[in-house]
């Protein structure tokens, strides 16, 4: 099995630091999301891109990772020693990791995405006590505002979760029976870093690009929100910089309201001006006196 070389994948050095290596995340994440990047290999380069992230932003996988991963890629891998293993919960579908990822965090992952955490239930021997368990649950911001169901693997089981549209970090999901031994299972929330947008408290963050005429004249521009784009009017006169609210587009309140979206403005000029926008641009250069 081929060695994956997840500080390769992100373009950042085996000791880059937590900031760093967040950074290379979302520049790598706006250029291949497949809402965004429609061209053959994009959506495969992004899970790949996720799944270096899953593992290098948190300092337990990553130190296992640096421990370990060369002996899963040099095919003598027999699993972690004694009091290691156990990393099971990664994800709600085992298929969004690859078959390196699974074998390195859970050498009982090929029979579901919660890994050896799950496993000893299925040993032969005396019934153990009931003992509820603990799992994260990642999801997208989408899927975390929307809800709906998730298809999950627990050891050999694949069950049904029903997510509440809202859910928020580190909320806890109750799976009645699914723990050990007859136990309950708790699936706690993980909100996965989105490439476009930022959730802070009940409201969204997201920057919006704006070509430098609008951004003197004013007009409209597409912002993308968990509802879908819809059109930002652009005030004239607008810096670059300034935040512009868009009233209700943020998350879920328990009192049936939402927070707001606040979209920063970047203002953006052609890097390949035509021979006209050379000569407008001239102009409004002369008219302003730049020397």
């Amino acid at each position: 099995m081929a060695y994956k070389d997840y500080y390769k994948i992100l373009g950042v050095a085996k000791n880059a630091s937590e900031e760093e290596i967040k950074k290379a995340f979302r520049r790598l994440a706006r250029k291949y999301h497949p809402d965004v990047n429609k061209e053959p290999g994009a959506e495969e380069k992004f899970k790949e891109i996720n799944e270096a992230y899953t593992v290098l932003s948190d300092p337990e996988k990553r130190r296992f990772y640096d421990t370990y991963g060369t002996s899963v890629g040099s095919g003598h891998w027999q699993g972690p020693p004694p009091g290691q293993g156990g990393f099971g919960g990664f994800s709600g579908n085992a298929g969004d990791f690859s078959d390196f990822f699974q074998q390195l965090f859970g050498h009982f992952a090929g029979r579901g995405g919660f890994g050896d955490l799950f496993e000893e239930t299925a040993r032969p021997g005396p019934r153990r006590v009931a003992r509820d368990l603990e799992a994260e649950l990642p999801l997208s911001l989408e899927e975390a505002y929307r809800g709906g169901e998730k298809t999950i693997s627990v050891g050999a089981e694949r069950l049904t979760v029903r997510i509440p549209p809202g859910v928020r970090e580190g909320q806890k999901i109750r799976l009645a029976g699914k723990g050990r031994g007859g136990g309950d299972l708790y699936l706690q929330v993980r909100l996965q870093p989105h490439p476009q947008m930022r959730l802070e408290g009940d409201d969204l963050y997201s920057v919006v690009e704006v070509p430098a005429p609008i951004a003197v004249l004013g007009g409209k521009v597409r912002v993308q929100t968990l509802d879908g784009p819809v059109e930002l009017t652009i005030p004239k006169g607008t810096q670059a910089g300034r935040k512009l609210r868009l009233v209700g587009k943020g998350w879920p309140r328990k009192d049936g309201r939402r927070g707001d979206q606040y979209a920063e403005v970047r203002v953006v000029i052609p890097t390949h001006p035509s021979p006209e926008e050379e000569r407008l641009y001239g102009e409004l250069a002369r008219l302003l006196k730049v020397p």
